[in-house]
């Protein structure tokens, strides 16, 4: 039996896809070690792992014991979860004893592709085979790995990016971090492991190729970068658990009536904003799931509901809502019969989620790769995207141009129609791909 281990980063984007990575690969008959980053940054972390851990037991963990960087507290700018990854990154030496003592030897390890510049070189002296994956778009991964290439060149002074074969992308798609003239923990990270990957012996990514043909050829064909290993789309990841989480609430409602409304879980919205999105919500005359969340970091949310939106606001959207301010299993929820409309950021994994389960989106991005994976909602034709709404923080979306958004989404039956059609291609794909992955490293 082939033994794999997984080394996923920090954030709910990146340990969700390869928690189904995972578990997927047990049912090819693969034993398989994930090794988490401890302590985690996050409770939604630490609570999904639990669940995970105790759904599989057959899965093992192992613990990557990350070093008290007293030296580095990260710059009060930057992204937390950014930071966290700079810790993880300085603690990666410690890998190499680790690695060492698994048993039966590895036949590979699987990197989250913001580990990759610290860990390939780990791997390789161990002469264990080292996959990337690739945890966001194909169209994503084009811009990662030729970033370093066009960092230097005054590229963005024009009004997109070009590169090779596809078409350009638009400066107000790319992260604002990266078009920084001083250096930040992103722009960094993407520069490192961009040239890195290289030096991998494959990058997988969590997409189908009917959706994402065009970024995969000029990839695999050499048209981004030079050298560049195997770019496999292994399909978009299944949800790995059954119904762990229910609301009495979602359970009374009609089928396809409710919108679930959420920016994942490190996105923090102004107070004015919040105000705003909850009137929009009501004057839309849907029924609505609503995740509040007001600070980035979990841990530091520890405001009561009625301290962020306000009694008025509280009391109001209790006519036609449920507003909840803790962590929900996102894949419960979207798998509901009651849900019919996602009102996302559009981080990748929520997407795919949305995919697979064919609920149609309203696309909000808010920070990173969320507006090129909102061009892609609008592409595939999962849903809209009002491309007029900024970065998240910097313009307050009234809750009238809110309001209508929802209603366009809610009341399309053509959107719906489209959602599943979607999710029949996500579910073809699995069944046509769902084995390359171990094919390649087993």
């Amino acid at each position: 039996m082939s033994h794999i281990a997984l080394l996923p980063s920090s954030g709910m984007g990146h340990l969700t896809p390869f928690l189904r990575l995972a578990a997927l690969l047990t049912v090819h008959n693969i034993k398989i070690t994930i090794i988490t980053p401890y302590p985690t940054f996050s409770l939604a972390e630490s609570q999904v792992l639990f669940h995970f851990f105790s759904t599989f037991p057959q899965i093992r963990q192992e613990k990557l014991h990350l070093l008290p960087l007293d030296n580095f507290s990260g710059n009060s700018e930057e992204d937390p979860f950014y930071c966290h990854i700079e810790v993880i990154r300085r603690s990666s030496h410690l890998l190499s004893s680790l690695l060492s003592s698994l048993s039966p030897p590895l036949a590979a390890l699987i990197t989250d592709m913001s580990l990759t510049a610290s860990v390939v070189p780990i791997t390789k002296a161990l002469n264990i085979p080292n996959y990337i994956f690739f945890t966001s778009s194909a169209q994503m991964l084009t811009l990662f790995i030729s970033f370093h290439t066009k960092a230097n060149a005054n590229s963005y002074e024009m009004d997109a990016l070009q590169i090779p074969t596809l078409e350009p992308i638009p400066k107000s798609w790319i992260p604002p971090p990266l078009l920084q003239d001083s250096n930040n923990l992103l722009k960094t990270y993407i520069t490192e492991n961009g040239k890195e990957m290289t030096k991998s012996d494959g990058i997988l990514v969590n997409t189908l190729e009917s959706i994402e043909e065009e970024s995969l050829a000029a990839l695999n064909g050499g048209k981004v970068i030079l050298g560049l290993p195997s770019v496999t789309a292994i399909g978009l990841l299944p949800p790995c658990f059954n119904k762990c989480q229910s609301l009495a609430w979602l359970d009374t409602q009609p089928i396809g009536s409710v919108l679930y409304v959420s920016f994942g879980s490190r996105t923090a919205m102004s107070r004015e904003q919040l105000k705003e999105l909850g009137d929009g919500l009501m004057r839309s005359g849907y029924r609505f799931l609503w995740v509040v969340k007001d600070k980035k970091v979990d841990r530091e949310d520890d405001k009561d509901l009625e301290d962020v939106i306000g009694n008025e606001l509280t009391e109001s959207v209790k006519e036609r809502g449920l507003v909840v301010k803790h962590w929900l299993n996102q894949e419960n929820i979207l798998s509901h019969p009651a849900v019919g409309g996602f009102l996302s950021h559009c981080g990748w994994n929520s997407l795919t989620e949305a995919m697979w389960l064919g609920v149609r989106v309203l696309a909000w991005p808010q920070h990173g790769d969320q507006k090129i994976n909102a061009s892609l909602v609008e592409r595939i034709g999962l849903g809209i995207w009002e491309s007029s709404w900024g970065w998240g923080g910097k313009d307050i979306v009234k809750g009238q141009q809110i309001a209508e958004k929802v209603s366009e989404l809610m009341g399309n039956e053509l959107l719906r129609m489209k959602a599943v059609s979607v999710r029949e291609k996500a579910r073809a794909g699995m069944e046509l791909g769902g084995t390359r992955e171990d094919e390649g490293i087993g």
